[in-house]
């Protein structure tokens, strides 16, 4: 036997690691604080796994050779120090998966823009005919995957939170996009841990492997100066692109990687506006690493669907256009949303505020928005930044009501953008929960 692996969380990420820890002759055991959802219940049951859900078993747990742990679970939980206490390893199922696959790997991370540029990445790389998948905070469990197909290639999305339970693991490529604050409460209010975690897509890159970043992220440049980076380093902006980067010159997007240049018009690409530049431009290098034709990245950059709850333009009801942005989780997501923007806005935001600093958005609010509509159980934080700026707010607690509310206040020809900065947690299960209970609510206006 491999030994004991006790698994903690029972979603995506903890299913697939109980899954690869039985293949690799562990002996397994799966505990869950909440509820654990019938369709993971029912693999658990068909890979005949040991699990509990609704507590945790100390002396169940205690017993463990190693642990994996959810990425929701925050390392100062009293059950997480007690077991490293113990010295048993805890680490996160990115980390447990890497040691069983020797695909390549693009590893991508930022406080915004990961989704997209992951799933665009992988889209690029997928049509150029690359035996890819995907995975980390998007699509199935890297884990799963691991234990049941056979890619060579993996685009894995990570946060901040994979990255901290990560130890061995090294990406071959890391993009790294922004860096701005977003989950400060799970870092002692401290930027500079944030920031210590978003670099950690670094560890254990050599000289073979590639680091792609963003330029123009001042965050970035700077800690960059503090640090040995061994990895060979190609930059994005959008200015003039570097002799090894990527930037815009003359209205064209313009990539020059080994000795090749690659160029096309911004205007074809499938997704506009300047935060979805540096993400094209990001999976664009990434995808030149490997090798992908001209024709063929020029073709997936033009023909690219975009991501649903990312500024996902809905339907339009009486002239007003309904904008599904619910992924925006923090301020600087809703920023590159009201950017964005070229009409009058009702803004509907609002619920559980990770340590929220709204000042950064506030002439965009007093530019572009008309009304606001609150979504959460406490707003106060948002009627005090904008109760100055904005003359209509009103509080509600259902995503009907909020829709209702925002399409009362809103005139032919305005936009109801749904992007709350904040998380979903207090009334919805997740972001996907909320906008699809946005898209509900405006179908049925």
């Amino acid at each position: 036997m491999a030994g004991r692996a006790v698994i903690l969380g029972a979603g995506e990420s903890g299913v697939g690691a109980a899954i690869l820890a039985r293949k690799q002759g562990f002996e397994v055991f799966i505990s869950d604080l909440g509820k654990i959802k019938e369709k993971y219940k029912n693999v658990l049951r068909q890979f005949e796994l040991d699990f509990e859900e609704g507590k945790h078993s100390e002396e169940k747990i205690m017993d463990a050779s190693l642990v994996v742990k959810s990425p929701g679970i925050p390392d100062d939980a009293p059950l997480i120090i007690g077991l490293k206490k113990q010295g048993i390893p805890v680490i996160s199922e990115i980390e447990f998966a890497g040691k069983y696959t020797n695909a390549k790997t693009i590893c991508i991370t930022g406080s915004n823009g990961k989704t997209t540029t992951a799933m665009l990445t992988y889209h690029i790389l997928k049509n150029a005919g690359v035996n890819v998948g995907l995975a980390g905070n998007v699509g199935k469990s890297f884990a799963s995957q691991v234990a049941t197909e056979k890619y060579e290639v993996y685009v894995i999305e990570l946060s901040s939170f994979q990255l901290d339970g990560m130890y061995q693991f090294k990406a071959d490529v890391a993009i790294l996009l922004n860096i701005t604050p977003d989950h400060l409460d799970r870092y002692n209010y401290q930027m500079q841990n944030y920031v210590d975690s978003k670099f950690g897509i670094l560890q254990n890159q050599t000289e073979k492997d590639v680091f792609i970043y963003c330029s123009d992220d001042n965050i970035i440049t700077e800690e960059i100066k503090e640090r040995d980076i061994k990895a060979r380093q190609v930059p994005f902006t959008l200015g003039e692109p570097e002799k090894t980067g990527a930037g815009i010159s003359n209205g064209k997007l313009i990539i020059q990687l080994n000795e090749k240049q690659f160029s096309m018009s911004i205007l074809d690409l499938s997704l506009q506006g300047k935060h979805n530049s540096y993400n094209s431009m990001a999976a664009g290098i990434a995808s030149m690493v490997f090798k992908i034709r001209d024709d063929q990245l020029r073709e997936s950059l033009s023909d690219f669907k975009g991501v649903e709850h990312r500024l996902e333009r809905f339907l339009q009801v009486h002239g007003i256009e309904f904008i599904n942005d619910s992924k925006a989780t923090n301020v600087n997501s809703t920023w590159y949303a009201l950017e964005s923007m070229n009409k009058k806005v009702v803004w509907i935001a609002g619920g559980i505020d990770k340590g929220n600093d709204y000042s950064m958005i506030n002439d965009l609010v007093k530019k572009k928005v008309k009304a606001i509509v609150c979504l959460g159980k406490n707003n106060a934080k948002i009627h005090k930044a904008f109760g100055k700026v904005v003359n209509d707010i009103i509080d509600v607690y259902t995503m009907q009501d909020a829709v209702k509310s925002a399409y009362y206040l809103a005139r032919n020809g305005d936009i109801v953008l749904l992007s709350p900065a904040c998380a979903s947690f207090d009334l919805f299960e997740n972001y996907e929960d909320r906008g699809k209970q946005f898209k509900a609510a405006v179908r049925d206006l």
